[in-house]
């Protein structure tokens, strides 16, 4: 048996630490309480920029296995299609829940969701997006089902903080719960059809900051975190 490095042991050790410190502060505020009310219809405008909801296309929806899954983990999803002066389609999704504090009530992730759905979801990678001042950590993917190549971007919040699945949502959530604090959390997904995934890459990300400059000033940081 190989002797226990001292590096290790000291990752052990302060594995063991937090774990501790995390029973002996178990969260009980939930942030959502005391913060305004989220209502996910009234947050995102139905116009901004030159995008506009396409009330023509009518949102594919998932199988009741996932619906019920998302239900368990969300209090509101809003899906839409926008449309813009070229015929360009985008399609949004956002998926927000008060309790994102362990991983019984993580966000559900779109590979997994696509992946349940049937399609074919290649291996993604991680991106940085410009927004205003700042940048946004986001995870870029491609969904095939046949003809269909649906280039995806997507990016998450834990409470005031924009991160991506992994250690950093883990060590998000490990913040907040020694802090005594319930964390609240979206997803954000978008994407579009096409078979040229780079440039559908570049639309998305004009049609976020589009978004985001839609919002009103003071709910944006609900969608990005605190930037």
């Amino acid at each position: 048996m190989k002797p226990v490095s001292f590096k290790h042991l000291v990752i052990g050790v302060c594995m063991f630490a937090s774990a501790g410190l995390a029973m002996a502060l178990k969260p009980t505020a939930k942030i959502s309480d005391a913060e305004p009310a989220i209502n996910l219809e009234q947050l995102i405008p139905r116009q901004f920029g030159e995008w506009k909801e396409d009330t023509s296309i009518v949102p594919i929806k998932v199988s009741p296995e996932v619906q019920a899954k998302l239900d368990k983990i969300y209090g509101q999803t809003l899906s839409r299609t926008y449309i813009n002066a070229e015929g360009r389609r985008v399609m949004l999704s956002i998926a927000y829940g008060a309790n994102q504090g362990s991983d019984d009530f993580q966000v559900h992730r779109p590979e997994y969701c696509y992946s349940a759905q049937g399609f074919q979801v290649n291996k993604g990678w991680e991106d940085h997006l410009k927004v205003g001042n700042g940048e946004l950590p986001i995870k870029r993917l491609e969904a095939i089902q046949g003809p269909r190549n649906e280039p995806i971007t997507y990016w998450i919040t834990i409470g005031d903080k924009a991160t991506l699945p992994g250690i950093s949502r883990k060590l998000t959530q490990l913040s907040y719960g020694l802090t005594g604090k319930i964390p609240d959390g979206m997803l954000i997904r978008v994407s579009s059809i096409s078979p040229n995934a780079d440039d559908e890459y570049r639309l998305q990300d004009q049609f976020v900051n589009a978004m985001l400059d839609g919002v009103e000033p003071t709910q944006r940081v609900r969608l990005t975190g605190a930037l």
